[in-house]
């Protein structure tokens, strides 16, 4: 399983976040490529967010597709100390059987996610992107 993490650092726009803020943020997605799609007259939503919400646990969610290009893609929120302070963050993972489909899914909502929070992006790959303003 691989990992990457969006950390809410001082600079982000909240230092806590729930798996409903996660949530809401997906659904404003949704409903955002679905209304480019009504303008380009073309079904985007479903290739833009081909997943369910399944599995709800404390922490975590499961995002599952049932489309063949597709498996899945799990999301959950935590907290860690660092430097003497808690920080907390998102960790989207991608298990054995996701897919490059899921790999390519996953980088696009992470980027959503560390907009929105104007957090600090670790990615898959290592690198890390910043949204918050730096000093």
């Amino acid at each position: 399983m691989i990992n990457a993490y969006i950390k809410l650092v001082a600079g982000s726009v909240t230092q806590e976040v729930t798996l409903d803020d996660v949530k809401d943020l997906l659904h404003y997605y949704q409903e955002i490529t679905s209304k480019t799609g009504s303008q380009l007259d073309w079904d985007y939503s479903e290739h833009a967010f081909p997943y369910k919400i399944t599995k709800e646990q404390e922490d975590y969610f499961v995002l599952e597709s049932k489309d063949s290009r597709y498996r899945s893609i799990i999301i959950g929120v935590g907290k860690e100390l660092s430097g003497g302070n808690t920080q907390a963050y998102i960790q989207v993972s991608l298990p054995q059987q996701s897919t490059h489909g899921d790999k390519g899914k996953a980088n696009e909502f992470c980027k959503f996610l560390g907009k929105k929070f104007e957090g600090e992006l670790h990615m898959f790959n290592g690198r890390v992107m910043y949204y918050y303003k730096r000093k």
